[in-house]
């Protein structure tokens, strides 16, 4: 499809309503941890949709993740991540984003919106790569790509730490968040 009001060009490009496939995507995230490597985890559980409109600059997307279902492949871990020294899943129950523009710059898609982590609400660009658009062997149109930002967790509210004896602290405050995802077309 090329679209001539905005000249942006994207093979296999529909109009519609997307939801996405769990089993094809994942919710992911990394951050610092004593200062010398990355710990990696994901939400078990999420949902998204994308509404992709005939000018591409004018799709939507709305996704939430449920935060009792972190995993970093550490129980104690997980469920420290579930108090209220980080998420506060009780009160909190679900992380989510509501995009508010897509926009191109410098030939990439970028995807602005609202990230609500326990409760706080801020402005987050993920930037956008497509992976591309194609039919599954059952008949379904799918769309794929993957999404990625950084945010600074204490800006959320997420501020517990420790120091090390070594110096430094346990944990960073940059978290980089990354979508693989994968969505279909709803007829």
């Amino acid at each position: 499809m090329t679209n001539t009001a905005t000249g942006i060009e994207i093979p296999g490009y529909r109009a519609g309503t997307w939801t996405i496939d769990p089993t094809h995507s994942e919710v992911g995230f990394s951050i610092r941890h004593l200062m010398i490597s990355k710990v990696k985890g994901k939400f078990e559980r999420f949902d998204a949709t994308f509404v992709t409109a005939e000018n591409p600059l004018d799709s939507t997307v709305t996704a939430s993740a449920e935060v009792a279902s972190v995993n970093t492949n550490e129980p104690n871990r997980d469920g420290h991540l579930r108090t209220g020294d980080f998420f506060e899943a009780e009160t909190h129950p679900t992380i989510d984003f509501v995009s508010t523009g897509v926009r191109v710059e410098d030939g990439d898609f970028k995807v602005d919106g609202d990230l609500t982590i326990r409760g706080i609400t801020k402005p987050v660009t993920f930037d956008f790569d497509f992976g591309g658009f194609g039919g599954d062997p059952y008949g379904n149109y799918k769309a794929g790509a993957t999404a990625k930002t950084v945010v600074n967790r204490e800006d959320f509210g997420l501020t517990y730490n420790a120091a090390l004896e070594t110096g430094g602290v346990l944990l960073g405050d940059k978290v980089t968040i990354t979508l693989e995802l994968q969505a279909a077309l709803q007829q």
